[in-house]
């Protein structure tokens, strides 16, 4: 095993062994203590290769940190929902979730990843 597939296993060790496909995925998380001290975080990460689910969908493995305010982050580790076909033979998925708590709170998101292949033919 290579240094690259050892680093891709390692990120998602259920994914296949051949590459499939990524999706990028980019967002800002709720603003959280809005009472107290309100604030939100943004992330920017791409998404593990295919996992298959059934026979004819597939979702895929998301892990992201977000970036930092006044000394603290969050993260996050889990699925997106199964492909949406958009056109083209092209297809995004969803992903309806909230971070790990740190700082006594968490942060709820919501987002849809970019295409897939996008300047593919």
């Amino acid at each position: 095993m290579d240094y690259m597939e050892a680093e891709r296993h390692e990120r998602c060790p259920v994914c296949p062994k051949e590459q499939t496909h990524v999706h990028e995925v980019l967002g800002s998380v709720w603003i959280a203590e809005a009472a107290t001290d309100p604030h939100n975080h943004r992330f920017a990460v791409v998404t593990c290769d295919v996992i298959p689910v059934g026979t004819r969908d597939h979702v895929h493995e998301v892990k992201f940190r977000t970036d930092f305010y006044e000394d603290h982050f969050h993260e996050f580790s889990g699925r997106t929902q199964g492909a949406i076909p958009v056109g083209n033979g092209r297809h995004v998925h969803f992903l309806d979730s909230v971070t790990e708590q740190n700082e006594g709170h968490r942060h709820k998101f919501r987002v849809a990843t970019l295409i897939d292949d996008p300047i593919g033919e």
